[in-house]
């Protein structure tokens, strides 16, 4: 049986527990603050993150995973003998993708042992497709066995989240389709999607209770007659209400299973503090 591993980049807000259990690489994005160069999720972490956020006179931007970082990754799997399935954000998010194709390809030895799948998803509705993955493998599934599981999960995918405002997307470049609920009433909650890898604008609720209200008749709708159901609730500096839409969805939907993400520094700076959601897979 060949030795194969699961590798995706720190957006995926995988809980920690499950990183360790199913042994999943995680390759950090990257961070910006100033003069400082951090490492998403192992040189700075969300409480930080928020704290410093809130005083910092400088906005930090983001980076996507190196190309070197990629090839010095996949060189240190294939050495050992690993095939690997590299499972990565939306490509129409994020340069990760491109990042890990030129970091496979500028190997002199094991380009075809590298396999690489785009999410078109990022955060838990990403997750979940690295999971199913990474539970085929443990269960003892080919590395082409894998990767048709991680394709076909990201069809049985998805993600609602309301934002606290639109700024953080806005100026990040990664608004997509909600650009149209720009410059509306500032106590107008938007709820956004991810379809298709972009972020879109689903509509505009206007206290963030009802907002979160209708992220979970939104997921019922979608996941409505399927089993079994999967969920997620992500927040960035917003745990209370996280956990609460999470058991509300876990209950109504009899999930068989329900994780608690706190998305990385990196998404939380590209959605800004205070975003709750649900992510869900369905059928898997």
């Amino acid at each position: 049986m060949s030795k194969i591993a699961i590798v995706t980049d720190s957006t995926a807000s995988i809980p920690k527990n499950l990183i360790t259990n199913y042994n999943i690489i995680v390759t950090p994005q990257v961070l910006i603050w100033g003069e400082e160069t951090l490492k998403d999720g192992v040189d700075i972490q969300p409480e930080e993150f928020y704290a410093r956020l809130k005083t910092a006179k400088v906005m930090p931007t983001t980076s996507q995973v190196s190309i070197l970082t990629m090839q010095n990754i996949f060189h240190g799997l294939v050495e050992k003998g690993f095939d690997v399935l590299g499972i990565f954000i939306s490509a129409k998010l994020s340069g990760t993708m491109q990042s890990a194709i030129q970091g496979r390809d500028a190997l002199n030895n094991g380009k075809e042992k590298i396999h690489i799948v785009d999410s078109n998803a990022t955060a838990m509705a990403m997750g979940f497709q690295v999971l199913a993955a990474a539970r085929a493998v443990a269960d003892g599934a080919s590395i082409s066995d894998a990767q048709a599981i991680a394709e076909k999960a990201r069809d049985h995918t998805g993600v609602y989240f309301a934002v606290e405002t639109l700024e953080f997307l806005h100026r990040n470049g990664r608004i997509g389709g909600a650009t149209r609920f720009l410059g509306t009433a500032l106590n107008m909650k938007p709820v956004l999607a991810l379809i298709d890898g972009r972020v879109e604008a689903v509509e505009r609720i206007r206290t963030k209770g009802k907002a979160l209200d209708r992220i979970l008749e939104l997921v019922v709708e979608k996941v409505k007659g399927q089993s079994p159901i999967r969920l997620a609730g992500l927040h960035a500096n917003a745990q209370p209400e996280a956990r609460a839409l999470l058991e509300r969805a876990a209950k109504e939907l009899n999930a068989v299973e329900s994780v608690l993400s706190e998305v990385s520094p990196v998404v939380g700076n590209h959605a800004g503090p205070g975003v709750v959601g649900l992510a869900y897979m369905v059928g898997m």
